[in-house]
């Protein structure tokens, strides 16, 4: 599970709209492996804490929350939400010459975007400050609508992201009348790029036995499609037809280290005026994301057990990437020099599909 990146741990919407103070304000979401406490201050800003008071490990979100200070329920220390600064130890005596402010409960920095509250993990041994900016859903104007899906896997997150990124399982898990058949498979030809971080499917026409995608041609302009992966576990796809668009962002949250959970968010501003459009495409999006989840929750089943595995061909090509990109980032990080890409410039992959 790569550290020094943002990441996910919840939707805004779990949060609520208000700012609702105690314990009913916070909530608790487990991200790499660390419990977390989120919540909102009286402001309304996001903020996120490890679920562990530093005195004796008793989890803040069980205590009193006032809109700006978290209160262990144990002892009574108070914590400021936003820097996790302890303001107050009710225990210390007048003459004590404890200096609490130099306390400090685990805090990460939190942003919210796109719907998302946002939390950057430091890496081991780093002042934890993001040395990059919060990762947002790309959009092409200020008129759009926009969904989000989820979906849990007991999966580690190397499985998720390889599941997500494989270009060969559609024919025969996302067998729909709405999108395509088995027998619809046919050989493809996709050109791949390096960009920072990751690697990208340069633009194309989509492909053609995708029904989803036949459905903009009623607008009459060439349907152009890019596809990028960027380490730690996003994946961006842009579909552009003259003035409309579709992007969506799918995102593999690595929560313990055997699972995992895919947050899925889309923004588009084809067919925005469709009545009930944005119901219409959370429906068949559960119905798309529902296919991957019982694949892969079956897939766990066989894991379990350390089998053998293998990549092969082109097809899994974008799944070696991923795993050298790791390889890649951890060894940057370790020797301070810049990150060698193991891509070496483009490449043309074949598969079917």
């Amino acid at each position: 599970m790569l550290r020094g990146f943002w990441y996910s741990p919840m939707r805004s919407d779990q949060l609520g709209r208000g700012r609702p103070r105690g314990r009913d304000a916070l909530k608790t979401a487990m991200l790499l492996g660390t419990p977390l406490v989120v919540g909102r201050d009286r402001e309304g800003k996001a903020f996120a804490m490890r679920d562990s008071c530093p005195h004796r490990g008793m989890p803040l979100s069980l205590g009193h929350f006032d809109g700006a200070e978290l209160q262990c329920h144990y002892h009574g220390w108070r914590f400021d939400a936003q820097t996790g600064q302890c303001r107050l130890i009710p225990s210390l005596t007048a003459d004590s010459k404890l200096n609490v402010e130099r306390i400090r409960a685990g805090h990460f920095a939190c942003e919210e975007h796109d719907g998302y509250v946002w939390v950057y993990v430091p890496y081991p041994g780093t002042r934890g400050e993001p040395e990059e900016p919060c990762p947002r859903l790309p959009v092409f104007g200020e008129r759009y609508r926009i969904a989000h899906l989820a979906a849990d896997l007991p999966l580690s997150i190397d499985h998720g992201i390889i599941g997500l990124m494989d270009p060969a399982h559609g024919p025969f898990v996302h067998q729909a009348w709405w999108w395509r058949s088995g027998k619809s498979i046919h050989e493809k030809q996709k050109h791949f790029e390096p960009i920072p971080l990751g690697f990208r499917m340069s633009a194309h026409a989509p492909s053609s036995n995708s029904a989803a995608y036949k459905l903009l041609g009623v607008y009459g302009e060439p349907v152009v499609t890019t596809i990028d992966f960027r380490l730690p576990n996003i994946r961006l796809e842009q579909i552009r037809c003259g003035d409309k668009w579709f992007s969506s962002r799918a995102m593999v949250v690595p929560v313990t280290a055997t699972t995992c959970r895919i947050d899925f968010c889309a923004a588009w501003n084809v067919f925005r005026h469709v009545p009930f459009m944005t119901s219409i495409f959370r429906l068949f999006g559960r119905m798309f994301i529902g296919q991957d989840e019982r694949t892969m929750t079956e897939q766990s089943q066989g894991l379990k057990h350390n089998p053998p595995l293998m990549l092969i061909d082109d097809a899994d090509r974008p799944a070696k990437w991923y795993f050298a990109l790791k390889q890649a980032y951890l060894r940057s990080r370790e020797t301070g020099q810049p990150m060698e890409h193991p891509m070496d410039g483009p490449v043309t992959l074949r598969w079917r599909s």
